[in-house]
């Protein structure tokens, strides 16, 4: 039985507000409906109080405490907003302002800015206070984030989320008082650092601080080329979260108005990445099937189609690089399907075939620069990636109006999908996916309707087991997002080899960020675990409504099988579809 809670009852503005013991005076607001202005609280993450802006009045109190930080008690009587308060608020603002560059015109966060927004509602027009910007320029060593450090207001988010939800370390403070700043630890560049471009960062960060490099200029210039043949991928998440740019609530689905837009945009051909996610499942379960009941290779088989991960396990887990899946990720695999097999098809020279995919991913922009191993088509598999929120200014670049677009469907040779694939998007879904797959790889048959959504892989709990039945064989996995939650299933693991000890899981699936690709730090502005529910809920929704729902039983995956690829590990598939890892430094220098 679950333990009582304890709640506490208290007036906001003289409304009575009721909420469990330990909730911060501005959660218990916001749950009341009312807002209390914050700039360094995400709901993400933990209140450090640095900005100063949600300070509030208690009765009795000459003090004014920061509500991010100060819980709710017992007969409290709280004022959020009176005009002292605005006042003090708006000096606070004006102080912040004095700090940052006046660049909104030309910052990447322009109109999406939660500073922006917030100087616009307290009516800072003067520059009252003299001007104190670091002279520092701003950081594109790494090539899929960008540090602009004179527009950082020290809210501290970006450095909680690297160092504790990610575990990565990249992101410190430097210096003290007014000279303090964020920064890689040592002032070193972002590249040299340990960042594995996840994004969660950008994703956090209230400013322009932090931004994905955008490449939307170099994908427009490739439409006007008419030389080149240009094609474009979209990821399983970004169906569920482009919407959210266009007034759409969250995990609103719009895969066929997507498909719609960006033949619009000018792309010759439209795939799903849910076609290769398909791929994908059957070369991952048929190498699961191997280690698993052929004893042909390390277990636990760790599954990801994360780039972020395989840079993290690179430089701080190379002992399990054994166990790691050699299947190429879903972008991946289509880029050289697309510029092979489609070519060949269409009769379209691969020396001209650009293609672009569109990904929830900054890393995604990272995994295009492994050379030595993404060029299995004899050239760049995946030419450009484009982040959603890239996508979404494309769109808004062109005149389209994107609640217009009627519903169309993706081209047929790489666009078909099952609701399988559809789940990549998902922590827990790849997951899904290959057991789905792997139990008809063992038994023959596929799973009954009823054991088809395979609920403990499912939510948004941080270390996901369980120990699935396969015809009475136990298969035990885990399923673990965000990088702090990997490193403590990986570090069970390890113990369990140094004891001499069984494996404690057979499979094992990691995402880098939190809630999986729908969490991604290329995602529309403004992510929390509501936002990732909602966005999850419309994935599971696509693979309830797929007629199909087994990776190994998309039509045109068989058809490129049966035409082109042989079997699933052959030596063609091997060529194309795989790929290899190898220990590299966590600094550069």
């Amino acid at each position: 039985m679950m333990d009582q809670l304890t709640m506490v009852r208290a007036t906001i503005n003289g409304m009575p507000v009721e909420a469990p013991e330990g909730t911060s005076i501005l959660d218990a607001a916001r749950q009341a409906g009312i807002r209390i202005p914050a700039l360094c609280k995400h709901p993400d993450l933990l209140p450090t109080a640095a900005c100063g802006l949600c300070i509030v009045k208690i009765a009795g109190e000459g003090r004014m405490p920061r509500a991010c930080a100060t819980a709710l008690q017992d007969g409290m009587k709280i004022t959020t907003h009176d005009g002292e308060l605005t006042r003090i608020r708006r000096t606070t603002l004006e102080l912040i302002v004095s700090t940052h560059p006046n660049a909104c015109l030309t910052c990447g966060r322009n109109g999406n800015c939660e500073l922006q927004t917030m100087v616009g509602e307290f009516q800072v027009r003067d520059d009252r206070m003299p001007k104190h910007i670091r002279d520092v320029p701003p950081d594109h060593s790494n090539g899929s984030i960008i540090i602009d450090f004179a527009k950082c207001i020290n809210c501290g988010r970006c450095v909680q989320v690297c160092q504790d939800v990610q575990n990565v370390w990249a992101m410190s403070f430097l210096n003290r008082g007014i000279n303090t700043r964020m920064a890689p630890a040592g002032d070193i560049s972002l590249a040299q650092s340990p960042c594995i471009k996840c994004g969660q960062c950008a994703a956090h960060c209230p400013t322009g601080a932090i931004i994905e490099n955008d490449e939307t200029a170099t994908v427009w210039e490739a439409l006007r080329d008419p030389d080149k043949y240009c094609t474009v991928q979209i990821a399983p998440s970004v169906r569920v979260a482009l919407g959210e740019e266009f007034g759409y609530p969250a995990g609103t689905n719009l895969t066929r108005k997507i498909y719609a837009v960006l033949r619009r945009l000018g792309f010759r051909a439209v795939f799903d990445t849910n076609f290769s996610a398909d791929l994908t499942i059957v070369e991952e379960a048929s190498e699961f099937v191997q280690r698993f009941a052929h004893g042909k290779g390390q277990l636990p088989l760790i599954t990801s189609c994360c780039p972020a991960w395989t840079d993290y396990m690179e430089k701080n887990h190379q002992d399990f690089i054994p166990n790691f899946s050699t299947a190429k990720s879903p972008q991946q695999m289509l880029g050289v399907v697309a510029k092979t097999f489609y070519s060949e098809k269409m009769g379209i020279d691969p020396a001209k075939h650009y293609q672009v995919s569109i990904m929830p991913c900054t890393a995604k922009k990272y995994e295009l620069e492994r050379a030595d191993e993404m060029f299995a088509s004899g050239y760049q598999d995946v030419d450009v990636t484009l982040t959603t929120r890239e996508l979404a200014r494309m769109i808004k670049q062109s005149g389209l109006v994107f609640r217009d677009m009627p519903d169309e469907e993706a081209d047929s040779l790489l666009g078909a999908y099952t609701g399988a694939g559809t789940l990549f998007g998902a922590t827990g879904g790849v997951m899904e996916a290959a057991l789905r797959t792997g139990y008809y790889y063992v038994t023959g048959e596929n799973l009954p309707k009823e054991g088809i959504e395979i609920q403990p892989v499912r939510g948004l709990d941080g270390v996901k087991e369980a120990e699935i039945d396969i015809k009475g064989t136990k298969v035990r996995v885990a399923v673990a997002h965000g990088m702090a939650n990997v490193d403590a299933v990986l570090d069970k693991v390890r113990t369990a080899r140094e004891r001499g000890e069984e494996t404690p899981y057979h499979f094992i699936e990691v995402m880098a960020c939190p809630g999986g690709c729908i969490g991604g730090g290329g995602q529309p502005y403004g992510i929390s675990q509501e936002v990732r529910r909602k966005r999850m809920e419309g994935l599971y929704q696509d693979d309830q409504d797929r007629a199909l729902r087994f990776s190994h039983e998309n039509p045109t995956i068989k058809l490129l099988y049966s035409e082109y690829l042989g079997e699933p590990l052959g030596e063609k598939a091997e060529k194309l579809l795989h790929t290899h890892y190898k220990p590299r430094k966590t600094y550069l220098r």
